[in-house]
C-alpha cells in the first residue's frame, strides 16, 4: 500500500479566508482519510464494498449533520465548515462522501427543518452518532429528472398511513436503519415520510454490478402495503420544495467534495510528472504536460473561490438553488475534467489501483448524474438568467 502524500493545492491563498474553526476541521478531516480511508479504499472499491467499520470515524469527525445544532447531536458548524468536510472525505474517495452527504443533507437535514420536536429528538442524535444510518427516497424507476411525476403514493387509513411504491439508485439503503420517503397522498401532494427498517413489507434489495461509487452501497426501497405510524410524516413541509430543499443542501456538499477529487488527480499527476523519465528528463520539463497541469490548477482554484463565495452566501441565507446548481454543475465537471486528463499524464499506469485517479474518473460519472443531471442544471440556470422555462 502506498503512503498517502497528499498536499492540497491553494494556489490564491484561499486559507486566508477561512477561519481558524475551519481549518481545524478541515484538518481533522484530512488526518482522517489519510489514516483511515486511503489505506483501504482501492481494496474496497474492487470488492465493490463499503467499509462499514468507517462509520463511527465519519461520526467523529462532524461528517454527519456537521450544521446541526449541537443540542440535536450535530457539532452546531457553518456552511463553509460542512463544505470542507465533503472536500476532505471526496478527495478519499467519492463513495464515502455520498455516504456522509446522504446521512447529513438528505436524512438530518429534513427531519431538523421538516419534522416536529419528538421527530428531531428520536432521530437526530442517532443518526449524528452513526448509531442508525439513513437513506432518501426520491428517485423512482420512471422518475428521475421529473420528480413530479413520483408513483410512491400513501393513503390515510385512520390509524396510519398505507404506502406502496417503489424507489431506486439509493445510497445507503442497503443497511439504513430509516428512509426519509417522499410521496403522494391521495391528493397528490407530496410528503415526507419516516420508514424504518422492521416495518413489514419494506425492504431493501442491494444494486449490483456498478462500474460506478464502488464503496458506495446502492440498493432500492421497496413498500409492499407498509404501514406507517402517523406521527412519522414530516409535518412542517410539503410539496416538491420539500425534497429540492434537501437537495439544495446536497449539492452544496457535491460541489466543495468534487473539488476534493479534483485536488486528488491533480497532486497525484504533479507527484508523478516530476518523477517519472521519458527521453532523459521529466515528463514535467515537456510543454504539454505543464499546460495540462497549469489548467488544472487554475480551474482548481477557480472552484475553490465559487464554492467559499457560496457557502459565505449559505451563511447568510442568500444562496439561491440556482446558485448552487451552477456550483454543482461546474464543479463536478472541471473535476471529471482533471480526472481524465490526470489520467492521460499516467499512460498505463493512470488506469491501475496502484493510483487513485480511475477511480475517481469512475465515481465522477456518478457525481455528475446524481442530485440533478449536468444538463438539467444547466437548463436550471437558462431558467434563472431568461426567466423563460425550458422544462414546459
Amino acid at each position: 500500500m502506498k503512503p498517502d502524500l497528499f498536499q492540497a493545492p491553494d494556489y490564491y491563498n484561499l486559507d486566508d479566508l477561512l477561519t481558524e474553526e475551519h481549518k481545524l476541521v478541515r484538518e481533522a478531516a484530512r488526518d482522517w482519510v489519510k489514516r483511515d480511508v486511503s489505506p483501504i479504499i482501492e481494496e474496497y472499491a474492487q470488492r465493490a464494498e463499503f467499509p462499514k467499520q468507517i462509520i463511527g470515524g465519519l461520526s467523529e469527525i462532524g461528517a454527519f449533520g456537521p450544521y446541526i445544532p449541537e443540542e440535536y447531536g450535530g457539532a452546531g458548524l457553518d456552511q463553509i465548515s460542512y463544505g470542507l468536510i465533503m472536500q476532505e472525505i471526496e478527495r478519499g474517495d467519492s463513495g464515502v462522501r455520498s455516504t456522509a452527504s446522504v446521512q447529513s443533507s438528505l436524512v438530518m437535514y429534513p427531519i431538523f427543518k421538516y419534522g416536529n420536536e419528538e421527530q428531531r429528538k428520536k432521530y437526530l442524535p442517532k443518526l449524528a452518532s452513526g448509531e442508525w444510518m439513513g437513506c432518501f427516497g426520491l428517485t423512482e424507476p420512471n422518475h428521475g429528472s421529473n420528480p413530479a411525476g413520483m408513483e410512491t403514493k400513501f393513503k390515510d387509513m385512520g390509524d396510519y398511513y398505507l404506502l406502496n411504491g417503489a424507489k431506486m439508485w439509493i445510497s445507503n439503503a442497503p443497511f439504513a436503519h430509516v428512509a426519509v420517503v417522499w410521496a403522494k397522498n391521495e391528493e397528490g401532494r407530496i410528503h415526507g415520510l419516516i420508514v424504518e427498517r422492521g416495518m413489514e413489507g419494506f425492504s431493501t434489495p442491494e444494486t449490483y454490478n456498478k462500474w460506478s461509487l464502488r464503496a458506495s452501497s446502492t440498493g432500492e426501497l421497496i413498500f409492499d402495503n407498509v404501514k406507517v405510524p402517523k406521527e412519522n410524516l414530516l409535518p412542517n413541509k410539503s410539496g416538491l420544495g420539500a425534497p429540492l430543499g434537501c437537495l439544495d443542501s446536497a449539492r452544496f456538499g457535491i460541489a466543495w467534495g468534487a473539488i476534493g477529487a479534483a485536488m486528488d488527480c491533480y497532486d497525484t499527476a504533479l507527484r508523478y510528472c516530476k518523477e517519472r523519465e521519458q527521453f532523459g528528463k521529466p515528463i514535467g520539463q515537456f510543454q504539454l504536460q505543464q499546460k495540462k497541469l497549469a489548467e488544472m490548477i487554475t480551474e482548481i482554484t477557480k472552484a475553490q473561490l465559487l464554492a467559499w463565495r457560496l457557502g459565505t452566501l449559505r451563511n447568510e441565507g442568500k444562496a439561491t438553488s440556482a446558485q448552487i446548481s451552477m456550483a454543482k454543475r461546474n464543479n463536478v465537471e472541471m473535476a471529471i475534467k482533471i480526472a481524465r486528463e490526470a489520467r492521460q499524464m499516467l499512460g498505463g499506469m493512470g488506469i491501475s489501483g496502484e493510483y487513485s485517479i480511475m477511480r475517481h474518473s469512475m465515481n465522477l460519472e456518478s457525481v455528475i448524474t446524481y442530485e440533478g443531471t449536468h444538463d438539467i442544471h444547466l437548463l436550471i440556470t437558462g431558467l434563472d438568467v431568461t426567466g423563460l422555462n425550458a422544462f414546459k
